[in-house]
């Protein structure tokens, strides 16, 4: 009897704005909310919620023997939740008839296991709460970021109480082996470890609409006979891919949703085939032998190595950079710092700095806002060099750090009051634009009023002056006329 194991990968990271070296210092918000919501809204409507309603449906139709496994980041649940918060809704759905299953992962989508421990503890234990909190699900399987995995961190896992783990299925970690089973972890043997069947999974994700492909078209009953003609002794094909297959990366007209429609119908025509979650593998199967992976690998790529994320200098350089600060993170209480700590540390942000060719380059350039791997590299520096400065003013360690911190502090108190006084400069101009015409015009007629006064006063004077005149005249021959009579 062979189960299969669907497994749906979910993340979106917060992808941020273009930031020049001149923001450094003035500009404390590094996200692109127009794309992050246009991107949101896209996949919402182009897979999440058609994807969720189909896989509903199939539940309805099949009961409790259709089982499906989701693990969502905690960066995209933040994001459903902001712009599409129906899609929150529809993962409720599916979680309440207990065919669906969660997994844990890390919050911020990020590499921190391989650098951090106490970190990496933190954001695994937050996503575990956000998961339990929206969906009543409490994680016992874990699925690192990008299926990264090694011996150590398997054991790191284990100790955080999970019961199995999932990874690739690595041709150089297997050699003959097969992904079709269950293994253990070389360290702790406690942790069981599902495989990825990468052959059965690409051909899903990456060549159902590939019509150079010796396969095409794909259809259910040609992949559920490949699945049927395995080994009989093979106990699990494990099938792990990004959700966004369904309607994004494979569009509907490509028939991709009614290929997921008819895949548990065909399964339930053969006797010997199941659907089963991660967990109930782990609880079902018995591993067969440890599987030794002392260097990490992860899903991506033909090498199926860290190079995506870590292959290059700068790469290796913001990854240094950003985790520098850790310790200082961990004395900070400033929720906005913490806050933006978590977004920048999403492993899309080294990915879009990677400068290999590869296999699956469309997966690379998805949704990537820039145009080159050194863009990339520079926008997030410039952000990183910010955000330092913004904890090591939260959080200064000795006396230079002090000194910036107050300086900064005084800085920002001087631009906030400069740029006060700015719009109180710009309203009164304005005030001044609509009085000046008024003025003018009562000016004018105050002019024009007092001239007029003038006029009357003056016309007024002339008559009496005349009178005056007159008098004196007069007045003047009476004396000429009294002093000729006296001679």
């Amino acid at each position: 009897m062979k189960t299969i194991c669907l497994y749906f990968q979910v993340h979106q990271p917060m992808r941020v704005k273009r930031y020049r070296f001149f923001d450094i210092g003035n500009e404390s918000y590094y996200y692109d909310d127009y794309l992050n919501e246009s991107v949101m809204r896209k996949v919402a409507d182009n897979c999440y919620l058609p994807a969720n309603d189909l896989i509903l449906s199939l539940i309805k139709e099949y009961g409790v023997r259709f089982k499906v496994t989701f693990s969502i980041t905690g960066i995209a649940l933040d994001q459903f939740q902001l712009y599409t918060p129906e899609v929150i809704d529809s993962f409720k759905k599916l979680a309440k008839t207990g065919s669906v299953d969660f997994l844990a992962e890390t919050y911020s989508h990020s590499l921190v296991s391989l650098k951090n421990d106490e970190e990496f503890i933190k954001q695994v234990d937050l996503h575990r709460e956000k998961i339990k909190s929206l969906f009543g699900i409490e994680p016992s399987v874990f699925r690192n970021t990008e299926l990264i995995y090694s011996n150590e961190i398997g054991a790191k896992v284990a100790d955080m109480g999970f019961k199995a783990m999932l990874t690739e299925g690595a041709k150089h970690i297997l050699g003959w082996k097969s992904p079709n089973y269950v293994y253990y972890n070389a360290i702790n043997p406690k942790l069981k470890v599902l495989l990825k069947n990468f052959k059965l999974s690409d051909d899903i994700a990456f060549r159902f609409s590939n019509q150079g492909w010796n396969e095409y078209p794909l259809t259910a009953a040609k992949y559920v006979n490949w699945l049927s003609n395995l080994d009989s002794k093979e106990e699990t094909i494990n099938l792990y891919m990004d959700y966004e297959t369904f309607g994004e990366h494979q569009n509907a007209e490509t028939g991709i949703f009614n290929f997921l429609k008819d895949l548990p119908k065909k399964v339930f025509k053969k006797k010997n085939m199941t659907f089963s979650t991660p967990a109930e593998v782990a609880d079902n199967l018995q591993p067969i032998a440890a599987v030794q992976v002392p260097h990490s690998i992860s899903w991506a790529d033909e090498e199926r190595d860290l190079t995506a994320w870590l292959g290059n200098d700068m790469q290796e350089d913001a990854f240094n950079r950003l985790y520098s600060i850790t310790d200082k993170i961990n004395k900070c209480k400033d929720k906005k710092i913490l806050t933006d700590w978590k977004y920048l540390q999403a492993s899309d942000h080294f990915y879009y700095m990677c400068t290999k060719v590869f296999s699956d380059g469309d997966v690379h350039s998805y949704f990537n806002p820039f145009d080159s791997p050194y863009d990339a590299y520079i926008n997030y520096m410039n952000i990183l060099s910010d955000f330092i400065i913004r904890v090591n003013a939260a959080v200064p360690e000795n006396v230079t750090e002090k000194e910036v911190a107050t300086l900064a502090a005084i800085i920002f108190e001087k631009n906030t009051q400069i740029e006060k006084y700015e719009k109180e400069i710009k309203r009164l101009k304005e005030t001044e634009k609509k009085i000046t015409p008024k003025s003018k015009t009562s000016g004018s007629l105050k002019r024009k009023t007092t001239s007029a006064n003038a006029s009357k006063v003056k016309s007024k004077k002339t008559p009496s002056s005349s009178k005056t005149v007159s008098k004196q005249k007069t007045s003047t021959i009476t004396k000429k006329r009294s002093s000729s009579k006296k001679v």
